[in-house]
């Protein structure tokens, strides 16, 4: 009996060892024609490795400064009104307690009138509690905020606004009704990350001068802090419990309560969801590379023929030639897989280097075994994904065709166990992906939509070699032979279209998606939006300041709206820190303090979507009009309560009408707006908007701006246009930051095709070799098959077009709410890219095969 077949019990178990045997038998003749498949694997791992190390690097750095960038190892906060003194004896009975206020003002020069928005921030005599202010000059905060000689109180700037303001240290600022002196550049603040998004550089005072400047009045948006420094420190997991413990309070209820554990919640789930995206791009450039590893596994099996056929005339099963090269395979992707994790391990340390002057934390670089092994087990998964069908159908091949064929036949379908195995390798693949997400809808979609490219890719490739088939003969040789390149047994086709497919469709999609934002900031949003926002106007200023507006520029439109800010606090009775929404992910509106309004009459930009308005003189229990696609989110329908804490007070109110809201224009409006009576008595603050129907010129906006803060330097003035500035930047950034990951996956489809090219090495040599002697000339070889590979260039360019472009339609329409306009700048950048690899690296790929001899090819036939 021979040795391959099963004999005893324990002949499996044999048969497998004797098959490891030979599998590391052949593997001593090196890796040639395996570096594509180690190179795909390696890029895929590392950039899954290196993504969710980077991420947990930066989570741990946040943890480990969280004091730091906390302030302390509590934090209660609350606007509108400073701690009263029973609850300021709460909190100072935890420990030594530092009290900061922050808010938005004007800071304008005395001589020139110049003036700029900054996020003011009034400090005590011990801050920082944690960390150290860096000054330009060295001296102590405490020193540089301190009274000057003149009377003044000193102030400490970062270099933008000095910039901002063509300012010095030194001069003096009129800040509020009392001017203060720039003593020193602001270089380093501990607490930065914890203040959320900034419209203006920083400028720091005492709290001793706040009051000197006339910018806190009832219902002005000012928050205040109270930092506590516990003596001993407690560790992560007791700061936690006690932070639930204190949100259990009546504190609890009206401050929002943070711990060291929790310094940055707002970063970290930036972070947390950018890796996540990250981790999906770097999963797709597996998948991408898993197209090279089932095309190098079956380039490797037509080259094994004799050996695979030399197995079974000795009586080797399909089974023991199956585990032959499955151990090959695994033993190549582990090769790949170490080399991936070498370098995702190594990525951290790199880019803590090379982000250290850019982020305001140092990144906790290490190596991280979890991160690695997720790394790990996606490469193994893809591995087998890709390489089971094609090992499997190897299973069934008979010694005789193994001799007589050169090229396949056709697709064949393997065993249902090697179908149903690689059903399930693919399954276990994507749950993991979606369970291990921040976003589980999300990454649903799109492992959904990179699924569904991929059967289209192959659909694709399909109809491309029918239509190819069908074609009418042409009178040109060289198009004709192009042509039946395409369709013909054993062509390129299919592992060229999967190979660019999905990676020129992710790129389009992201560029897409980035250009429509920019359009959307930059022309539709900015065209509608008006051009101040006008914030804290006291009641009592308001007539005055609208009028001064009026004379001032009398052709703008006005708009006005009493403002508030309020803290969700509990939803149909159920408390908002225990509210599940009704779509993960959806509770942003329940995170934090959120303005609020009422108003007799519907607002403007918004039309009612369910229920009625109440009259204007309305006087029963409080009602209030919600957003629908908020209510619809969190789960709320006409008829539910929700609380609201407002100026200390918790008011419940229900809900008596849904909203459809235009946000795009970025006109005054609400999540809620409460009936009049709600309110009545509450002091407050007013909004004003201000637009002009037409372009103004940016010298007409300066000098409204100058005048308005002259006159009411209490006023805050936010230029709607500057703020459309720095978003641009930021999602510019943001942008190249996405490009650059996702430019990955374009990596890995050109080491797809540079192995499919070389799958293909061997046909084309007797292709080559056979026309030359027929007399055809290298000129004309060239041209063909540059034809061939321009065809399926085109044909895959245009794929991407359509996919991505219905991608980005999805992202920015149904996702975003936006309007989605085709870019033909990126269609044809998107057919640029395609035709420039696919013929560039064909043309090159062809001319080592048109420099073959012939004599020694046609001697092997």
């Amino acid at each position: 009996m021979s040795g391959f077949v099963a004999g005893p019990p324990n002949a499996g178990n044999q048969t497998f060892r004797l098959a490891i045997r030979f599998a590391l038998r052949e593997l001593r003749g090196g890796l040639k024609g395996f570096y594509i498949f180690i190179a795909c694997i390696a890029l895929g791992v590392a950039a899954i490795a290196g993504v969710t190390s980077v991420s947990r690097a930066l989570t741990d750095g946040i943890s480990q400064e969280g004091q730091a960038i906390l302030g302390g190892d509590l934090s209660f906060s609350r606007i509108h009104r400073q701690a009263e003194p029973d609850e300021r004896a709460y909190i100072a009975a935890l420990g030594d307690t530092s009290e900061i206020a922050t808010l938005r003002a004007m800071a304008r020069r005395i001589d020139t009138g110049d003036q700029a928005l900054v996020e003011l921030k009034a400090v005590d005599s011990i801050y920082p509690l944690y960390g150290s202010v860096q000054l330009q000059s060295g001296q102590p905060l405490e020193q540089a905020l301190a009274r000057q000689q003149d009377g003044t109180w000193g102030a400490v700037a970062e270099l933008a606004l000095l910039a901002r303001l063509d300012a010095k240290v030194g001069d003096q600022i009129n800040l509020g009704r009392s001017a203060v002196t720039i003593t020193d550049v602001l270089d380093v603040e501990p607490d930065k990350l914890s203040s959320g998004m900034e419209f203006g550089p920083r400028l720091m005072i005492s709290n001793d001068a706040v009051g000197a400047t006339d910018l806190v009045q009832p219902g002005s948006l000012v928050r205040w802090h109270y930092r506590v420094r516990m003596d001993p420190a407690p560790g992560m997991e007791a700061v936690d419990a006690l932070e639930d413990d204190i949100e259990a309070t009546d504190i609890g209820a009206e401050w929002r309560v943070r711990s060291k554990a929790n310094a940055s919640p707002g970063l970290q789930r930036s972070i947390g969801q950018f890796a996540q995206f990250l981790t999906l791009v770097g999963l797709t450039a597996l998948v991408v590379g898993g197209v090279g590893v089932a095309n190098a596994i079956r380039a490797f099996l037509e080259t094994k023929r004799e050996v695979i056929a030399s197995f079974k005339c000795l009586g080797a099963t399909g089974g023991f030639v199956f585990q032959i090269y499955l151990v090959q395979m695994l033993a190549l992707a582990l090769i790949g897989i170490a080399i991936g994790l070498v370098i995702g391990a190594v990525i951290p340390f790199v880019a803590g280097i090379a982000l250290s002057g850019v982020l305001p934390i140092k990144l906790a670089a290490s190596i991280y075994p979890a991160e690695l092994g997720l790394g790990l087990l996606y490469g193994l998964l893809t591995a087998l994904a890709f390489a089971l069908w094609p090992l499997g159908r190897a299973h069934d091949v008979p010694p005789t065709a193994l001799f007589r064929d050169i090229v396949s036949q056709g697709p064949k379908w393997p065993r249902k166990r090697y179908l149903a195995a690689t059903g399930l390798t693919v399954t276990g693949l994507a749950a993991i992906a979606i369970f291990l997400s921040h976003d589980k809808f999300m990454a649903t979609v799109y492992i959904a939509a990179s699924a569904g490219a991929y059967v289209l890719l192959v659909a694709v490739a399909r109809l491309i070699m029918a239509a190819a088939k069908r074609m009418p003969p042409v009178r040109s040789t060289e198009l004709r032979l192009a042509i039946a390149n395409i369709h013909r047994p054993g062509s390129l086709t299919p592992s060229v279209v999967l190979s660019l497919g999905l990676g020129l469709s992710l790129l389009v999609a992201l560029a897409l998606i980035d250009g429509n934002l920019r359009r959307e900031l930059t022309t539709s949003i900015a065209g509608e939006a008006p051009s101040f926002f006008f914030v804290d106007i006291q009641s009592h200023e308001r007539d005055a300041f609208e009028a001064l507006l009026r004379t001032e520029a009398p052709e703008s439109e006005l708009q006005s709206v009493p403002m508030l800010r309020g803290r969700i606090v509990s939803l149909n009775g159920i408390l908002s820190s225990e509210y599940v929404p009704a779509k993960e992910g959806s509770g942003w509106i329940l995170r934090g303090d959120r303005g609020i309004t009422y108003d007799a009459n519907l607002p403007e930009n918004s039309d009612l979507a369910v229920g009625d308005w109440w009259p204007e003189d309305y006087s029963g229990k409080p009602l209030v009009s919600f957003d629908a696609e908020a209510a619809e989110e969190l789960g709320l329908e006409i008829g539910d309560e929700l609380t609201v804490n407002v100026l200390g007070r918790e008011i419940t109110a229900e809900i008596a009408n849904l909203r459809n809201i235009e946000w795009q224009s970025l006109a005054i409006n609400f999540v809620m707006v409460f009936s009049p009576n709600t309110f009545a008595g509450a002091p407050h603050a007013n909004l004003m908007t201000l637009g002009w129907d037409q372009d103004v010129s940016p010298e007409k906006e300066l000098s409204l701006l100058k005048i308005v803060s002259n006159e009411f330097p209490t006023v805050t003035a936010v230029r709607v246009k500057d703020a459309i500035s720095q978003v641009n930047d930021l999602v510019a950034q943001l942008a190249w930051a996405i490009r650059g990951a996702s430019s990955i996956t374009l990596i890995a489809s050109v080491l797809v095709l540079a192995g499919a090219l070389a799958a293909g090495h061997r046909s084309r040599i007797y292709d080559a070799v056979i026309l030359k002697t027929l007399g055809a000339t290298r000129t004309r070889l060239i041209l063909a098959y540059g034809l061939e590979y321009a065809i399926l260039g085109l044909s895959t360019a245009l794929f991407a077009l359509v996919a991505g472009g219905v991608s980005a339609w999805y992202v920015i329409s149904q996702i975003m709410g936006g309007t989605f306009v085709l870019m033909p700048v990126t269609a044809a950048g998107a057919a640029l890219a395609a035709l420039v690899l696919t013929v560039g690296f064909g043309l090159i790929g062809t001319w080592r095969i048109l420099g073959e001899k012939p004599a020694p090819v046609l001697r092997n036939l």
